[in-house]
């Protein structure tokens, strides 16, 4: 790691990459600690604490806390990454967007890049008139309003601030990815996520003294916490790597080039995970916003504790990876580009027989993926329940939180031999 550090510094290029992404990642940091004006920030948190087990809890944690301070970065990045998964789906169903995505090049991809940008501008747009709506009703227990005054005036310029700081991470996300490491978008995620760390260490060692958890739970949690980074390590670095053959690409004698075709154990990340919580949370957030009283059952059904909930949890879970894993990696499409390379795989014909023999290996693959991100997501759920610890922790933040890291290290490890191997061709 250290040895890491110091190829950064001495590498000009890496060096300038590291530095840029830190200063637009503290760009992002200050404006996640700019109040909206006309907000009332204590009534606010006071407010957002009856929603712990709630889908603010889960956007305030991808927000970087940015959302139950409601400042200008409230709506933070996941206006864009949910206008990306839509892109993707909707590339999968029409036909014309999935001819822009694989037929024409930069173009096409140019062109699904802005359509992105406006479809997170439309979301950005809904979530910030809802929550600035819904919030000017609202008031603590003890009756104190959210909002000092609120009206057309506050709605009009509260929705003109969070589509416009929403656009401006997004654009921040772009330089990241452009000019400096690692994915932007999931960067800024990644960067909320890990701000969060420090109070969440301090809130374990404050209950630690007062006795609240014990030394037993307490290595419970850290020991837990290991095994599934561990976990997500192993699991997010296996694949499953296919032969492939080019004969028209000859080497040496005549003989054909050999690569292979890579297939992840679980390609579809942690989306399964986000999609499982966002259905669960959803029915009791709005029954406990709006006060449906003839609903209010399904909140105890649907409390993270309850067996009905962790049961409906990992089914979801499960099918969620197969239709996720079906648009993005699609057996068809694979073989169809491998028919066009003139590629094969060894002892299997092209066309048909290779794209059942590719929905064969995928599919065996998902269930193990499947059941892996089935378990990442159920553990932290019972040691929140065994050990009773003050903060949310779950498998969602551990897979993105592990899984940007270990793609900012391949991205770093990248740069660091391509700078090696000019070296050696400058000798």
């Amino acid at each position: 790691m250290f040895r890491w550090l110091l190829d950064i510094w001495e590498i000009e290029e890496l060096r300038k990459r590291f530095l840029y992404t830190l200063g637009v990642l503290l760009i992002y940091a200050a404006g996640t600690h700019i109040p909206l004006p006309g907000i009332n920030t204590s009534a606010l948190e006071e407010f957002f604490t009856q929603f712990n087990k709630s889908v603010f809890m889960l956007y305030n944690i991808f927000s970087g806390g940015a959302l139950t301070k409601m400042t200008v970065f409230a709506l933070g990045i996941l206006p864009y990454i949910t206008a990306s998964i839509l892109m993707q789906l909707l590339t999968a169903s029409i036909p014309y967007l999935k001819q822009l995505q694989t037929e024409e090049g930069d173009y096409g991809r140019y062109k699904i890049q802005e359509y992105t940008k406006y479809l997170t501008l439309v979301i950005a747009t809904v979530q910030a008139l809802f929550l600035t709506v819904w919030l000017q009703n609202q008031t603590t227990p003890d009756g104190t309003p959210l909002v000092y005054n609120g009206g057309i005036t506050f709605t009009v310029t509260a929705v003109l601030i969070l589509v416009a700081g929403a656009m401006f991470v997004t654009w921040l996300g772009e330089r990241i990815t452009k000019h400096g490491i690692g994915n932007g978008p999931s960067m800024i995620i990644f960067a909320g996520i890990v701000s969060r760390f420090p109070s969440m260490v301090a809130q374990v060692v404050e209950t630690f003294k007062t006795g609240e958890i014990s030394v037993i739970d307490l290595a419970i949690v850290i020991i837990s916490v290991l095994a599934i980074i561990v976990g997500i390590v192993i699991i997010q670095e296996a694949e499953r790597r296919i032969p492939i053959q080019y004969p028209r690409r000859n080497v040496g004698f005549g003989a054909p080039a050999m690569s292979y075709l890579p297939i992840k154990l679980n390609p579809v990340s942690v989306m399964p995970i986000i999609f499982a919580q966002a259905i669960l949370v959803t029915p009791a957030t709005f029954i406990q916003m709006f006060h449906i009283e003839k609903l209010a059952f399904l909140q105890d059904w649907l409390r993270f504790d309850s067996p009905v909930y962790n049961a409906i949890y990992i089914l979801l879970i499960i099918v969620f990876t197969y239709v996720y894993a079906s648009v993005i990696v699609n057996p068809h499409d694979i073989a169809e580009n491998l028919r066009k390379a003139g590629a094969y795989i060894p002892g299997v014909r092209p066309g048909k027989e290779t794209e059942e023999y590719l929905a064969t290996v995928i599919n065996r693959l998902l269930f193990v993926g499947a059941i892996f991100l089935a378990v990442i997501a159920i553990i932290p759920v019972l040691i929140q329940i065994k050990t009773h610890i003050p903060f949310y922790f779950g498998g969602t933040t551990a897979l993105i939180t592990v899984g940007v890291a270990l793609d900012t290290l391949h991205r770093i490890e990248g740069h660091i031999t391509m700078r090696k191997y000019y070296k050696f061709l400058s000798r």
